[in-house]
């Protein structure tokens, strides 16, 4: 089929109802995929699963149906308290979704948050997308049409930016160089999304930078049609569904499968990479595991870096609810750091009294975790231990013998 045809057949289904009604049944489909964890999932990873797809649904009702208009791109921030694919708390998230790679313009003021970074992206889509049913196919179907799985394709970091001396800039977003020194960020002709990254050292000290996009065209907005819309809501209802296989496919599948090596730390490029993440940092991922009646306690000392943290999260890469109140995660801006220049940090289900920095557990016994540096070539390896919490109460850093450590934040392919 050529674009009219695709056109003309997506706005039946759109008018018929037959995009709403498939919208719905793969919303269906993402729901069910809970069964696939077994009874790995404790009553409140359950709820917390739900949850998940009703924050996840809302993200992409935001992003791929509200802000998805061809003739009004707009930067949009993640939808609030929706945390996917262990996002850290000091980082904002603008994006912006394209229909296809035209040329646009991003202005702005550059604010005094110490750093940003621009990315451009990719995800698979079949130019039919709108024309089809997608909850027969299932999983299946984001071999060829996945919203989350977003590549990567060209960045651009804030101290790359030219600034003029009143603290404006512009950036241009096209295949083409603009030339004349001009910011540039180049797009594929695949490109289908932005994403900006506001790293935050100190929230209450800092301004964030102040951006608006819009189309070199000067096109002019123009009302949604039945087409668009049903394209949208396939690109809605798929974004759920590729989310929900995310945290199946990384928890015991075979894109990280962590669930089956508890309580270590992988550096690893490729994970990373694999979801919109961009190559000036390092990040090691995991899975951790802790009883009622245990403590998990980690050692490392972070490199010179522009920024980290670590981060604790429930099986679903969703940071834990007591990182709303501060909890749940560590960073450089907000740590206990020992005389060494170490960072001991201290998991349980209550605080035992040794120092360093605790984060609670709040109720869970297993999860995602993850170690982030910013602008470092360097890592930093993991001493980690798993003790008794009752232990660690009596005898303190004792409790911690340096034979019985665990060795882990090694690279893995």
């Amino acid at each position: 089929m050529d674009k009219a045809q695709i056109d003309a057949k997506a706005a039946d289904r759109l008018l018929s109802g037959q995009s709403w009604d498939d919208f719905c049944d793969v919303l269906k489909v993402a729901g069910r995929m809970i069964d696939a964890f077994g009874d790995q999932p404790s009553e409140l990873d359950r709820a917390e699963y739900y949850r998940f797809l009703s924050r996840v649904a809302r993200s992409s009702l935001e992003r791929l149906v509200e802000n998805a208009e061809p003739t009004r791109p707009r930067l949009r921030d993640m939808v609030w308290r929706q945390s996917i694919n262990v996002q850290c708390p000091d980082h904002d998230h603008l994006m912006c979704q394209f229909d296809e790679a035209r040329d646009y313009r991003i202005t702005g003021t550059r604010g005094t948050i110490p750093y940003f970074v621009l990315a451009v992206l990719t995800a698979p889509a079949p130019e039919d997308a709108a024309a089809r049913d997608w909850a027969p196919e299932g999983v299946a179907g984001l071999k060829t049409f996945d919203p989350s799985n977003l590549k990567t394709t060209a960045f651009l970091g804030s101290q790359q930016l030219h600034v003029e001396e009143d603290g404006t800039f512009e950036i241009i977003l096209s295949q083409n160089d603009p030339g004349e020194g001009r910011n540039w960020l180049k797009l594929d002709a695949s490109t289908n999304c932005i994403l900006i990254r506001l790293v935050w050292h100190e929230r209450g000290k800092e301004t964030a930078p102040e951006m608006r996009i819009e189309r070199m065209d000067g096109a002019q907005p123009v009302p949604i049609t039945p087409a668009l819309m049903a394209n949208n809501l396939a690109w809605a209802a798929q974004g759920v569904l590729g989310y929900a296989e995310l945290v199946r496919n990384w928890w015991q599948g075979s894109q990280g499968n962590f669930a089956s090596r508890p309580n270590r730390l992988d550096y690893s490029r490729a994970q990373y990479l694999s979801n919109g993440g961009v190559p000036d940092r390092h990040f090691a991922f995991g899975s951790w595991q802790v009883k009622a009646d245990e403590a998990l306690v980690l050692e490392f000392t972070p490199p010179e870096c522009e920024y980290w943290n670590f981060q604790l999260c429930n099986i679903w890469q969703e940071n834990l609810d007591t990182f709303e109140d501060g909890g749940g995660y560590v960073t450089k801006f907000k740590r206990v750091q020992e005389a060494d220049g170490s960072v001991r940090i201290v998991i349980a289900a209550r605080d035992p009294g040794i120092g360093g920095n605790w984060i609670d557990t709040f109720g869970h016994d297993k999860g995602l975790w993850g170690l982030r540096l910013i602008r470092t070539e360097e890592t930093a390896p993991v001493k980690l231990w798993r003790v008794p919490l009752a232990s660690l109460e009596r005898q303190g850093r004792d409790a911690l013998d340096p034979a019985a450590a665990i060795g882990t934040g090694q690279f893995v392919d």
